[in-house]
Parts: C-alpha cells; structure tokens; sequence
C-alpha cells in the first residue's frame, strides 16, 4: 500500500495509545488511518471520513477490522457525523491532499497531465469543474483564479476561458491546458511546475468548497476532542495553512488549544525522493486545553 504523507510525523504528534479512539476526516486510501488503528490495538476506534463514496467503498473491500468505522460524508459535518456515531476523540486528522487514485485513476479530469471530462468532483455535487469554465463570468473565473490558484496570469487565463467557449464549450482537460497556453507567455511553460498547475488547483478548490469546509469543521474539533486530545492538520498549499494557522493561534489565546509545534513540520529530503507530491505538505498539530 502506498504510504502516506508524513506517517512518521502523524503518528508522532498524535501519539495514539491503545485502546485510544481516533477520527480521519479524509481518509482517502485509508493509510493514516489504518496506522493509528496499529496504534490503538486492541480496543481503539478509527472513525473514517471521506466525502468521496467511492474511497469509502475501496476501502470496505479491503479492510475487515470492525474498530474501522467508515462513513461516506463531508468533514464540514464532523459534529453532527460524531454524534451520530456517539464518538468522542482522543485525536483528529486531516490530511487536505488530494489521492493518488483521485490524480491517476478517478477519471474526474483531476489532473492536467491525462485527457479527461472536466468534473474535479470529490463526491455528489451539483458544480462540476466544466461548469464553472462554462457558465462563471470573466470577473467569477477571475477570482477563482486569483484568489483560490494565485495565479498571476488570472486575467488572460479568463479572457481566453470565454474566448474559446464563445467558440465551443471547454470540456476536457486537454481544451483547458491548451487555452492556459494560449494565455500565458512562453517562459511560463519552462517553470519548475507546469503552466496549467494552479488554474487546475484553482478550480477544483471552487468546485468541492475545499476551503469554506475546512473553515467551517475547525471549530468543531473542539466539540468533538476530549480534553488533552490532538488536531493535526497536514496543508498543501499556503490558504489552507493560512486558515489551519490563524485558527490555531485564535484558539490558544482563548486558552482552549496549546500549539504544538510553532512552524509546521516539512517532509524530509527522503520522503520527498521517494513521494515528491509530498514537497509541499505543511504538518500543524494543536492540543486540546
């Protein structure tokens, strides 16, 4: 099984014990979690989420283990999924990067290095990647660029978004990584990551509301956590950081979490040659008060 990102480290600032219970808010592949299952032998509980059904249905056919308790939902629910489940945590775990199978073999157009329809869906959603590059305006495709990939071509990148749709609708990856070529000047395509990185990013953070769901279930860990129970966050990019981050320290000069590490923890050289998807995994983690 393909390990995951920062195992080491998660397990490290988590610190499960046996007999201790547990909740993976992304689940994916189901790596962290069933390390921290290891970890929390014989009696510990691992509640798993993810708002993909089909990671939660993979992850049924393989793994038996009753102290797995998996649930296809999104983590903005975490209150209400705990609840539910009658589920008090020693520790919480997000891990906010996208699976491998989601990149290679989901289909869904999540990468721009393969041919596919433009969905960029987690699960069941209305908003589809090919609606946002078909229906937005120039000024909503703008912001979604701009403040969602950082993009610094956003403007052009737009413009020629509705250029082309003019001509015909923009329906695969192939179309929209040729339309971000046309935008862009030659020497963008020569960087170290590829010209159509963060408009793809951009969009399909629009698409699944990544941000807007990690806002709003930060403040429910704390609902959720049992006194001196651990939230560790691993980000891959700096807006989701930035919110893990801000959170963090509001909470600790309200006395309600003590952080645990100061700056966040980086992969090593090794995992990064071994993984390098995981050079820009940022590690937070906090403590309950």
């Amino acid at each position: 099984m393909h390990i995951p990102v920062l195992q080491k480290e998660v397990l490290e600032h988590l610190n499960p014990k046996p007999d201790e219970d547990y909740i993976d808010c992304t689940t994916g592949e189901g790596g962290h979690a069933l390390a921290i299952l290891e970890k929390t032998f014989p009696r510990g509980l691992v509640l798993a989420i993810d708002r993909d059904e089909k990671m939660i249905e993979r992850l049924k056919l393989r793994v038996s283990d009753k102290r797995l308790i998996l649930v296809a939902d999104n983590f903005s629910n975490l209150e209400k999924i705990a609840k539910e489940h009658d589920f008090k945590a020693d520790g919480i775990l997000f891990d906010l990067g996208l699976s491998s199978w989601h990149l290679e073999d989901s289909k869904k157009g999540f990468s721009f290095l393969k041919n596919e329809d433009l969905d960029m869906r987690y699960g069941s959603l209305e908003l589809t990647a090919k609606r946002v590059l078909n229906e937005y305006s120039q000024s909503e495709i703008e912001r979604v660029l701009k403040d969602y990939g950082q993009e610094r071509f956003y403007r052009k990148i737009a413009k020629e978004i509705l250029k082309q749709r003019r001509i015909s609708a923009i329906e695969t990856t192939s179309q929209l990584v040729e339309v971000i070529k046309r935008a862009t000047p030659s020497s963008y395509h020569h960087k170290k990551i590829h010209p159509a990185t963060r408009t793809f990013q951009a969009i399909r953070i629009e698409v699944n509301d990544e941000l807007g769901n990690l806002k709003r279930s930060l403040p429910q860990t704390l609902k959720v956590l049992k006194d001196g129970g651990r939230i560790v966050v691993i980000s891959f990019h700096s807006l989701e950081d930035r919110i893990v981050k801000r959170f963090f320290k509001g909470q600790a000069k309200e006395g309600l979490l003590e952080i645990i590490n100061k700056k966040p923890v980086r992969p090593k050289e090794e995992e990064i040659r071994v993984n390098p998807r995981s050079r820009s995994a940022l590690l937070r983690a906090a403590k309950k008060k």
